[in-house]
């Protein structure tokens, strides 16, 4: 990844600083890095003006000592600040060397231009930026008092070589750079404050960040353009030291806590991001005698241009969910491979849930009945006896005088009562679970009947084909407050693919129980009808719930069309395939909306004969 200009200057900046040193806040590292960079940049000043002192015909020694003896000087304090490693003092030393050097050069050049020169105004916003308003103003009017007063006090010999003012010019021109150096004082001092305020108002957002990101339990961290990690939550520290045996220091690339097999991939990820892509990953990393399976959400972060200037990258452990969802996948496969096998997908999602309905029974009543035993008044009756048992020698006196006796006899009738009002409550309780074990028992009894190879065509007896559908939705029926009526004519078995007729069924049901749901109404009614028609078997699934509009019973049975907000449009359609693969036919009655629904399956009473 290319480096930009701006990122290769602060790091060759930050070259002359200490590991601590570049780790310090934003803040303070700007102001390592400022001095780093205005003292390379005065060490070149006297640089330039040592090698150039041979060029000059007056001054040559004078120039060529000053500035050989500042370069020295300016590299001794980049020294110091590796050494000492001290901001303030570094600073002192930085500005007081500039004032110094400046001061040197009024005497040794006294010429107006030096006191004015446009780089003494580096004096005040240094100082001011570097150790702040009240040193920065101490410097700057030390230097003033040069340029204002001790530079025409020494071109007029103090006195003895001209009178003091008798070059006005001079004195008003220092009088000018004084104004001119305390203004510029007056405007960093001024830069200065508001930044500090900025500085505050973004120390408060950095606080009430770094509280949310430490009240979630997943990793966060933040990186620069370089993938260096930025900020980090304790989460994730905790991970890299939990996973990786290390810790996550700010400064240090992120890539540093991975294999070296996986950072390729990582770095081609950041550079997706930098170039403005959110990119979610999920990887999977060691963790003691498992796994850790880690999902990894990276944004980038837009700078004032709306180019990325950094990356947040949000980690969340998944390695339960993914167990979880191997483990519904294994049985979503062992669901469908019975589907596909049996050609009852619309029957196993029927038995499965009429016995989760019933389940959900089962659970509750073993948690009413955990939650009764936990309850119970039965250990309080255990500690009466032990109390009579205490006193057994002085019983009667117990029970006439104490104060506890007295009141035992009746604590013990109340007691007993409530544990025989609890063993009939449990008593309740645990017939019912033996109810709800029993019909589960008989769901998948009647589902293992009829799960068979699909395509064979024997002799049904439809009526108790009726009953098993039935059977599929007693529970959610009965919940609903849904009453069936049954009008069955005496009909003998009939020669059909038992599995097809059974899936168009339930599938029936289970619509007019929407319906029914869906219509709001108290006297829920489905009636299941069963008669023949002239050659003609017909079946029909009667609900008084919220109908069909007219507009949509021509396209009731087409692929994809559905009225339910959570419809997938294939169950009626599937129905009428199958119906047609008997060589029957599937049709529907609506008087309209509000008006209720009829389904009709007709079926061929001979078997499968083809209709003409």
């Amino acid at each position: 990844m290319g480096l930009g200009p701006r990122t290769w200057f602060l790091g060759r900046l930050d070259a002359f600083l200490t590991e601590e040193q570049r780790r310090s806040p934003p803040d303070v590292l700007g102001r390592y890095r400022l001095l780093v960079g205005a003292t390379l940049f005065l060490l070149g000043m006297c640089l330039v003006l040592a090698l150039s002192a041979p060029l000059f015909e007056r001054d040559r020694l004078a120039r060529g000592g000053l500035g050989l003896g500042l370069s020295s000087a300016f590299a001794l304090a980049l020294g110091l600040l590796r050494w000492r490693g001290s901001l303030r003092a570094a600073s002192l030393v930085v500005c007081g060397l500039l004032v110094g050097g400046y001061m040197a050069a009024t005497f040794v050049m006294p010429r107006p231009a030096v006191a004015s020169h446009a780089a003494v105004m580096l004096i005040p916003a240094l100082s001011v930026y570097l150790l702040g308003a009240r040193t920065g103003l101490i410097i700057t009017a030390l230097f003033s008092l040069n340029a204002g007063v001790l530079l025409p006090l020494y071109q007029s010999g103090f006195g003895t070589r001209e009178p003091l003012f008798a070059r006005s010019g001079v004195w008003v021109g220092g009088l000018l750079d004084t104004l001119i150096l305390l203004l510029g004082w007056g405007l960093s001092a001024l830069f200065r404050s508001a930044r500090d305020e900025a500085s505050a108002t973004v120390s408060e957002s950095e606080r009430r960040l770094s509280a949310l990101l430490e009240s979630t339990e997943d990793p966060v961290c933040s990186l620069d353009l370089e993938g260096r990690v930025v900020t980090a939550n304790s989460a994730a520290r905790r991970l890299a030291v939990g996973t990786f045996g290390k810790e996550l220091r700010l400064g240090e690339p992120l890539e540093l806590l991975s294999t070296p097999a996986q950072r390729e991939g990582w770095r081609a990820q950041l550079a997706h991001v930098l170039q403005g892509h959110p990119v979610r990953a999920e990887g999977t990393l060691p963790r003691g005698e498992g796994a850790l399976v880690l999902e990894l959400s990276m944004h980038p972060i837009p700078g004032p241009d709306g180019r990325p200037m950094g990356v947040t990258v949000f980690g969340r452990d998944i390695t339960g969910r993914k167990a979880a969802e191997a483990q519904l996948s294994e049985l979503h496969r062992g669901l469908m491979e019975v589907s596909r096998r049996a050609g009852m997908a619309e029957v196993a999602t029927g038995v499965l849930h009429n016995v989760g309905n019933t389940l959900n029974s089962v659970n509750v009543s073993a948690s009413l009945i955990a939650e009764r035993l936990r309850g119970s008044r039965a250990p309080l009756v255990v500690r009466a006896t032990d109390l009579l048992r205490e006193h057994e020698s002085n019983l009667a006196a117990f029970l006439a005088d104490d104060s506890r006796g007295r009141q035992l006899p009746e604590y013990l009738s109340s007691a007993s009562r409530h544990v025989v009002q609890e063993h009939e409550t449990l008593l309740e309780e645990l017939l019912a679970l033996i109810r709800h074990v029993e019909h589960i028992r008989a769901v998948v009894g009647m589902q293992q009947e009829h799960a068979r190879i699909g395509g064979l065509v024997e002799q049904v007896p439809v009526a108790r084909l009726l009953e098993d559908a039935l059977r599929l939705h007693a529970s959610s029926f009965e919940r609903s407050g849904i009453r069936i009526r049954r009008e069955y004519a005496e009909l003998p078995p009939v020669l059909l693919d038992r599995h097809k007729l059974l899936q168009i069924v339930v599938n029936l049901l289970n619509n007019a129980r929407h319906a029914l749901l869906e219509s709001g109404r108290e006297d829920k009614q489905l009636t299941l009808r069963m008669e023949q028609a002239g050659e003609w078997l017909r079946i029909a699934v009667a609900d008084n719930g919220v109908g069909i509009a007219p507009e949509h019973l021509s396209r009731l049975f087409s692929h994809g069309f559905t009225t339910k907000k959570d419809g997938h449009g294939f169950g009626l359609h599937s129905s009428a395939l199958a119906a047609g693969e008997m060589n029957g036919r599937l049709r529907c009655d609506s008087g309209g909306r509000g008006q209720g629904a009829t389904f009709i399956i007709e079926l061929p009473l001979r078997g499968q004969e083809a209709r003409e």
